[in-house]
């Protein structure tokens, strides 16, 4: 599935609330949870999948960049969120650099493969310097969207 069919434009935004780490996995179950295609999934049961991820190991890349993902059952296919976030947050990167760009995934609980590739994908999208810069840069969130899925959304 490429990038651009895991988003949709309600699920990516700025955020401006002042918010910590777990606040900011809220949001995005949040947005991961509306319905696609009739089908959403319980909020609270996202958040939670999320944190047990984190806590894991952290899904902070650096640079400023989180990958949040958590595999859900009864899910048909994968869903992202994209947040810029106007106040980096601590996520325990390992180059110590707080977060300001946050792209949570849900994906069906059986497919691993598929999981994988998305999270390839994505950190190598996120891996350019100046990708990440531009999404910076963005004036509102419809210039976000439009940086960051490549269209004119």
């Amino acid at each position: 599935m490429p990038f651009a069919d895991l988003l949709n434009r309600e699920r990516i935004g700025r955020v401006g609330a002042c918010l910590d780490r777990d606040g900011v996995l809220q949001h995005v179950a949040a947005l991961l949870s509306q319905p696609v295609e009739g089908h959403g999934l319980p909020a609270l049961d996202v958040a939670e999948r999320l944190r047990q991820r984190e806590r894991l190991a952290t899904t902070a890349l650096g640079h400023g960049v989180a990958i949040p993902h958590a595999r859900m059952p009864g899910l048909d296919r994968a869903r992202a969120a994209f947040v810029l976030l106007d106040r980096a947050v601590p996520f325990a990167a390992a180059d110590a650099r707080p977060v300001d760009l946050v792209f949570a995934m849900a994906v069906p609980d059986d497919d691993v493969a598929g999981h994988l590739a998305h999270l390839g994908e994505v950190a190598e999208r996120f891996s350019d310097a100046g990708f990440r810069d531009s999404l910076r840069a963005a004036g509102d969130d419809r210039d976000l969207a439009r940086r960051l899925l490549g269209t004119d959304a």
